[in-house]
């Protein structure tokens, strides 16, 4: 049995912290391909910039997993090559993501993310490990932050659908719950 020490650089990575970062490194890569799409497909310049934050996040997430992952002897993820630069107006229509779609995808790789980040900080028993993951998790915590307040101010994010029923024994009514939400500036 290995008695952690007093200093954490001298603890090795367990192979469940030590999968998973590779794991989370690998997709990070193939997230970056994944953002530099949606930003040649983008033509709202706040989402554009949005993109830009997350890739800048990104880069940073895969150089510190990589650099933790070498410390252990553990090759990373190769990098995937750069996109090619396009204009959005050069893309075919019926190829070509509408910004909705793009912040939708952006919200599932958001939410993903802060729930594989969570997993590492408590999953390692290293504590610069544990604040390396839950910088990670901050950053992304407040870019779907971010998404969001855009989502509403665009006009991105759909009312929630609540259950009618026609039979008389119902007694769900859904106004209290809309006029809840009107007054949160829902819609």
């Amino acid at each position: 049995m290995v008695i952690p020490s007093s200093t954490p650089k001298d603890e090795p990575m367990h192979t469940g912290p030590t999968f998973t970062a590779w794991q989370f490194a690998a997709k990070a890569q193939i997230t970056l391909s994944t953002l530099q799409a949606f930003h040649y497909h983008a033509a709202d310049q706040e989402l554009k910039h949005l993109i830009d934050d997350l890739m800048d996040q990104t880069q940073r997430g895969i150089k510190d997993c990589d650099k933790l992952l070498r410390a252990e002897g553990i090759p990373p993820f190769p990098p995937l090559p750069d996109r090619l630069s396009v204009k959005p107006a050069e893309i075919p229509s019926g190829a070509r993501l509408s910004d909705l779609e793009i912040a939708a995808a952006l919200s599932g790789v958001i939410s993903m993310s802060l729930a594989e980040s969570s997993q590492l900080m408590n999953m390692s028993i290293r504590a610069d490990h544990t604040a390396l993951f839950m910088k990670i998790h901050a950053a992304l915590a407040a870019s779907g932050l971010a998404l969001l307040k855009i989502n509403k101010h665009k006009g991105w994010l759909p009312p929630l659908p609540f259950p009618f029923r026609s039979n008389s024994r119902s007694s769900f009514t859904p106004e209290p719950f809309v006029s809840i939400l009107r007054q949160a500036g829902f819609f």
